[in-house]
C-alpha cells in the first residue's frame, strides 16, 4: 500500500473517532447551552404560563437560559411547524395543547405530521371540563336537557370559541353521543361566550372547571356534569359523564411537552425525569391548583397514548358532523 495513501486512511480514521468523540462529549455533556421552548400560542394562554411557570427551574437546576418563545397563529400549525423543522438536539423544545390533535382532522394539508414529526416528552397536566347551561333552562339534570333537546332539534343553541376548538370539540363529541342537535354560535373568545350564556342568550357550553366555577358556585349558571372519567373533588356532588352513560366523553383538555422526531433518547429520558420531578414539587402542585389543573406526569408512552385516543376520537367527531375550518 503506498505511504501516502496509508496516511490518509490513518488520518480520516483519526478524525472519525475525534467526532465520535466529541459528539458523544457533547450529548453527554447535555444542555451546555440555551435552550428554546417554542410555544404554539400566544402570551397568557395555559400552555404558556405552565412554559413560564417551569422554564426557569429547569434553567436554574440545569444552569443554562431556557427562554419561551411563542411562535402563535394558523391554530397552532405554525408554531408546530416550526417545531418539527428545529434540530432534534433537545434545544429546541415544544408545548403544546389539545388543539394539537384537535385541530389535525379539520386541516386537508398540514405541514408536519402530527405523530412521525415530534417525540413526545411527558404529559404535564390535564385539564377538568364541565357541561354547563343557562338558568332559564328548564332542566335540572343531563337527561332533562337532553330530553327538552330533542324535543326542539335545531333550535337551542352552545357558546363556542370556534370551530375545532377543543370545547367545540368536546360539545360536538356529547351532541353525537346524546343524539341531539344544537347549534353552535361562534364567539371571539370566552368572555362573550360566558356573558351571553349567563344572560340566557345560549343554552349551553363546555367550560373548563375553573372558568365555570365561580359562575356554578353563585348561581349564575347551572352545572350538569363533569366531562370526565371521575368526578371533581371540587364540585363532588356533579356527576361524570361516566356515570351519566357516556364513557367515551372523557374530554379534559391536556398540556404535553413534545421535541422534534429523532431527538436523542438520553435527551427526551432527561427531561421526562426532570418534569416528573418538578410536578411532585409542593410549590408546582399549588401553582396548578390555582389553574385548575391536575399534574399529569409519567413515560413518554403515556403521552403518545392520549394522543393516538385523541386522533381517533376527533376524526370521528369530524368525519360524522362534517364541521369545517372556519
Amino acid at each position: 500500500m503506498p505511504r501516502k495513501f496509508h496516511a490518509a486512511i490513518v488520518f480520516f480514521a483519526a478524525l472519525h473517532v475525534a467526532i465520535v468523540a466529541n459528539s458523544a462529549q457533547a450529548q453527554d455533556s447535555y444542555p451546555n447551552r440555551l435552550i428554546r421552548w417554542v410555544v404554539p400560542y400566544g402570551t397568557g394562554t395555559g400552555a404558556d404560563i405552565l412554559a413560564r411557570l417551569l422554564g426557569p427551574m429547569i434553567a436554574e437546576r440545569w444552569k443554562v437560559p431556557v427562554v419561551v418563545e411563542n411562535r402563535p397563529g394558523a391554530s397552532a400549525v405554525i408554531g408546530h411547524e416550526y417545531l418539527s423543522k428545529s434540530a432534534p438536539n433537545g434545544y429546541t423544545m415544544g408545548f403544546s395543547a389539545t388543539s394539537f390533535t384537535a385541530n389535525v382532522p379539520m386541516v386537508r394539508t398540514l405541514p408536519y405530521d402530527p405523530m412521525k414529526s415530534f417525540d413526545q416528552v411527558v404529559l404535564v397536566a390535564t385539564n377538568i371540563t364541565s357541561f354547563c347551561i343557562a338558568n332559564n333552562v328548564p332542566a335540572k339534570t343531563l337527561a332533562d336537557f337532553m330530553a327538552l333537546a330533542k324535543r326542539n332539534p335545531g333550535k337551542m343553541n352552545f357558546g363556542s370559541t370556534g370551530s375545532g376548538a377543543p370545547q367545540h370539540m368536546a360539545m360536538e363529541l356529547f351532541k353525537l353521543e346524546a343524539r341531539i342537535d344544537l347549534v353552535a354560535v361562534p364567539y371571539k373568545g370566552s368572555p362573550g361566550a360566558i356573558s351571553d350564556l349567563i344572560a340566557g342568550h345560549i343554552q349551553a357550553m363546555v367550560l373548563p372547571l375553573q372558568t365555570a366555577a365561580p359562575h356554578a358556585r353563585n348561581g349564575s349558571i347551572r352545572m350538569l356534569a363533569i366531562m370526565s372519567a371521575q368526578r371533581a373533588p371540587a364540585f363532588p356532588d356533579i356527576p361524570s359523564m361516566r356515570e351519566l352513560g357516556f364513557p367515551s366523553v372523557d374530554v379534559d383538555t391536556w398540556y404535553g411537552i413534545f421535541a422534534p422526531a429523532g431527538t436523542p433518547k438520553e435527551i427526551i429520558a432527561r427531561w421526562n425525569g426532570e418534569v416528573n420531578g418538578l410536578l411532585k414539587l409542593p410549590e408546582v402542585r399549588d401553582a396548578f391548583d390555582k389553574q385548575g389543573l391536575v399534574p399529569a406526569g409519567g413515560a413518554p408512552e403515556r403521552f403518545t397514548q392520549l394522543l393516538r385516543e385523541d386522533l381517533a376520537r376527533w376524526t370521528r367527531v369530524v368525519r360524522e358532523t362534517g364541521i369545517k375550518a372556519e
